[in-house]
C-alpha cells in the first residue's frame, strides 16, 4: 500500500469513531512518529510504498484509536513546550492548557532565572522538566503522591537532560511536605479538581485511560487541593514569592478567595487559548506570617 492508500484507510477505519479534523491529527501524528515525516513530506510521498513493518505499526495503532485509547498512550510520548515526553496511563496527557501556564511562568521571569520551585503534583514531570530547561539555574522540585508518576517524571528528567530534584509526598498528610519554611520562590500546580460525583458526567475515555488519582479529589471538594497547596505555599514562600495555579474553569472565583483568605495577593486570572478561566496567580507579601 502507498502512502495515500493508507492514510484513505485510516479514514475509513475511524470514521464515525471520530471527527475529520481529530482523523487529520492522529495520521499527521502517526506519520511523524513511524516515519519522521510531517504533512508536506507526506503530500510528496503520497506514492511511497512503506515498509510491511511501518504498516504493520501503524495498523496496530488505528486499532488502539478505535478502542478510544489517548493516542499519546498508544505510541508512549507526546510532545509539550517544544519537547517530547514519556507518557503512560500512570500519569495524564499534559493538555495545552498546562503549556500556557508554563509560557506564562516563563515570561513572568524571564529565561535564566535562579529559583527554588516545587511543582506539586507533578505527573508526567512536564511542568517541572519545562520550568528546568528554561531556568537551568534554578532548584526544581517535581512532587507527587504516586511512585509510578515519579518514576516517569524521572524518565522525562532524563530525556531532556535536565536535573530534578524528586519527592514522595502526600499533602492530605503532610501539610509541609518536607519543605523549609519560607525556602521557594516558585509554587505551580496543576491539582485534581475533579469531585467523585462528578464521574458519571465525565467521557468513557477520559475514566478508562487518565489515571484516577490524578484527576479526582478524595472527597466531594473541587477546591480541596487548592486550599492545601495555598497553605503550604504561604508558610514555604519567601516574601513575595509567587504561587501559579491550573484551575477549573468553572472556579476562578472561588480559587481567587482561597488566596486572598491565606494572604496572597496580586491575584491575576487568565483565560486559555479557548476563552475559559484556566490560570491563577498571586505573590507573597512582607506581611506573610
Amino acid at each position: 500500500m502507498t502512502i495515500r492508500q493508507i492514510v484513505a484507510e485510516i479514514n475509513l477505519q475511524l470514521a464515525g469513531r471520530y471527527n475529520e479534523r481529530e482523523i487529520e491529527s492522529f495520521v499527521r501524528i502517526l506519520f511523524r512518529h513511524f516515519m519522521n515525516m510531517n504533512a508536506a513530506e507526506m503530500q510528496l510521498s503520497n506514492h511511497r510504498v512503506p515498509s510491511v513493518k511501518l504498516r504493520q505499526q501503524i495498523v496496530a495503532a488505528v486499532d488502539e484509536l478505535k478502542k478510544k485509547r489517548p493516542i499519546q498512550y498508544i505510541l508512549g510520548e507526546t510532545e509539550f513546550y517544544g519537547m517530547k515526553f514519556v507518557v503512560t496511563p500512570d500519569v495524564l496527557v499534559p493538555p495545552p492548557e498546562t503549556e500556557e501556564l508554563v509560557d506564562w511562568v516563563v515570561r513572568e521571569y524571564g529565561s535564566g532565572a535562579e529559583l527554588s520551585v516545587a511543582d506539586i503534583g507533578t505527573g508526567s514531570g512536564c511542568i517541572a522538566v519545562a520550568l528546568k530547561s528554561n531556568f537551568p539555574n534554578a532548584q526544581v522540585w517535581a512532587v507527587d503522591i504516586s511512585e509510578q508518576a515519579l518514576e516517569v517524571a524521572q524518565q522525562n528528567a532524563l530525556k531532556n537532560d535536565v536535573e530534578l530534584n524528586f519527592l514522595k509526598a502526600d499533602i492530605l498528610k503532610d501539610r509541609m511536605m518536607s519543605f523549609e519554611p519560607n525556602s521557594l520562590d516558585l509554587v505551580v500546580s496543576n491539582p485534581p479538581y475533579v469531585t467523585p460525583a462528578e464521574k458519571k458526567r465525565m467521557s468513557e475515555n477520559v475514566l478508562e485511560n487518565e489515571p484516577h488519582i490524578a484527576l479526582f479529589t478524595p472527597k466531594n471538594d473541587p477546591l480541596i487541593f487548592f486550599k492545601l497547596i495555598s497553605s503550604f505555599a504561604l508558610n514555604c514562600l519567601k516574601n513575595h514569592g509567587k504561587i501559579f495555579f491550573e484551575i477549573n474553569e468553572k472556579y476562578p472565583g472561588e480559587v481567587a478567595d482561597i488566596l486572598k483568605q491565606n494572604g496572597f495577593s496580586d491575584i491575576s486570572i487568565r483565560k486559555d487559548i479557548n476563552g475559559k478561566w484556566r490560570m491563577i496567580s498571586a505573590k507573597t507579601g512582607t506581611g506573610k506570617r
